[in-house]
């Protein structure tokens, strides 16, 4: 079971401990001063940062207290930014923030100082949001573990001597330890879905389109790596989403909906949804003993919301969806980054698993990605005619559960070998593929008192019912607020 709250512990600071949507409202009807809230995660963040290392590049802090003035300011003067006014934020550390360091956890970038805002962080920014750091990255945000030459390690907040995941690694544990009050992260591989599970939160991969990508020169490229939100709370994603979300013209391909659509209550009748558990894929995917037990769990929950959850066979095949899926990988992966690996100089600063996925497009031919996008094409049917059969669909968020920190990754799970860097997360990928929207709910602990999360995906550009549902589930199972990590908690003085 997780760890329990220590009998000497100083209680947590109220302020860090509210849901964000909380937090917003008590700022701006001026119950707490956005000085008051900075002062309360600063603090709460040296005692707990130490601990696990979730937020990097960390600002002055004279200098966001006065930051922090400038808001109470503007609401004194009657100028409310929006949802995040004098929020803390602290960006993904692969996303532009202009006049900070996006390192990318990288040696070659750990100076590079970024001109501009991304989409995301201009709104954010926008929306009154002050940025007090970086969440923290696998280098080049490669692989489900949080790692880097930059930074270091993330540990897990419920043991930080396991991984946190990632590649929205950093954020998950930042969000969980209460060191920001919510958090923004991207998704090529399950980066904001594994890491979520791995820390007890709530991580969206929202629809193809849904959240702006950019200002980039690969616009039409980055087709599936998307930025989304994370929170403690379904009410927070969404909330966040409201922010993130809605067309650019900087990103051709994002969506018109409103996204005020995401600010409404979340509160809907879920009795006689159907939802078709996928389980472990007829026994294709590997799990570690445990996860289809907790995840058991979820089902339950679902089940006392009135959904009526059923066993689902894919009419597809798995090893079919990994072939295509590796040839996108290398194609959007290694093209972004092999001229990195082709120059010496730079080629020895970076990790293996990048100059792997470079060297995947030796040999690659146009007719490979031709049949590739015509395999994702096929796989995108299936998942149409499925949702004729089911309203969402459910699966584990991860095959393990978070392991040793010291590994690179695991090298094998249930006897079974992982033959690549990213193979012991494939359960995340088939849903990157088809373009759906797609959330990490907590489903428990093992014996460990590690976490767990399975994802619940819905149709595509069905994000709002996705959040419904899940809005649902957190009011019916609470593991968030409930089941606190060890890493909040300090000795009393």
């Amino acid at each position: 079971m997780p760890l329990a709250t220590p009998a000497d512990a100083t209680a947590l600071n109220p302020i860090v401990a509210m849901p964000a949507h909380a937090l917003s409202d008590a700022i701006r009807r001026r119950e707490l001063s956005c000085v008051e809230v900075m002062r309360a995660y600063l603090a709460h963040i040296d005692h707990v940062n130490p601990k696990i290392n979730a937020i990097v590049a960390r600002r002055d802090a004279d200098a966001l207290l006065r930051e922090a003035a400038e808001r109470d300011a503007q609401l004194e003067a009657g100028q409310w930014l929006g949802w995040m006014h004098g929020m803390p934020q602290a960006p993904k550390d692969l996303t532009a923030v202009r006049g900070m360091v996006t390192s990318m956890g990288s040696l070659v970038y750990k100076d590079q100082v970024t001109p501009h805002d991304s989409i995301i962080v201009e709104r954010m920014r926008a929306a009154g949001a002050i940025f007090i750091g970086r969440t923290n990255v696998p280098e080049f945000g490669l692989g489900s573990h949080t790692y880097n030459p930059v930074y270091g390690t993330t540990g897990n907040p419920y043991n930080p001597q396991r991984t946190a995941g990632g590649s929205s690694g950093g954020a998950a544990a930042a969000l969980a330890a209460r060191m920001l009050p919510v958090a923004d992260g991207s998704d090529f591989g399950g980066s904001l879905r594994n890491p979520a599970a791995f820390c007890n939160v709530y991580g969206m991969r929202p629809s193809a389109g849904r959240v702006p990508f950019g200002p980039s020169p690969e616009v039409f490229l980055k087709q599936l790596s998307y930025e989304g939100p994370m929170g403690r709370t379904p009410r927070d994603v969404a909330l966040l989403m409201s922010v993130m979300a809605g067309h650019d013209k900087r990103s051709p391909l994002s969506l018109r909906d409103d996204p005020a659509q995401f600010s409404q209550a979340l509160d809907a009748d879920m009795r006689g949804k159907r939802v078709g558990w996928l389980s472990d894929w007829k026994g294709y995917l590997p799990m570690e003993p445990g996860i289809l037990d907790v995840c058991a769990q979820g089902l339950a929950t679902l089940d006392t919301v009135g959904c009526d959850v059923i066993d689902y066979d894919v009419p597809f095949a798995g090893d079919r969806l990994w072939r295509m899926w590796l040839t996108h990988r290398h194609l959007m992966v290694g093209g972004q980054f092999r001229a990195l690996v082709q120059d010496p100089a730079t080629r020895k600063l970076v990790k293996p698993a990048l100059i792997w996925e470079v060297e995947g497009l030796d040999g690659m031919t146009g007719l490979d990605v031709y049949q590739a996008t015509q395999e994702r094409s096929a796989w995108y049917q299936t998942v149409l005619r499925m949702f004729e059969d089911v309203d969402f669909l459910a699966v584990p968020s991860a095959q393990v559960f978070p392991f040793d920190a010291a590994l690179d990754w695991p090298k094998e799970i249930a006897g079974r070998s992982m033959d690549t860097y990213h193979r012991w997360m494939e359960t995340v990928t088939p849903w990157t593929l088809a373009g759906c929207p797609v959330i990490s709910v907590p489903v428990g602990f093992n014996p460990d008192g590690l976490p767990m999360g399975m994802q619940l995906i819905g149709p595509p550009q069905a994000d709002l019912d996705v959040l419904r549902l899940a809005h649902a589930y957190d009011a019916a199972s609470d593991w968030v607020s409930a089941h606190q990590p060890a890493a909040l908690w300090r000795a009393a003085d």
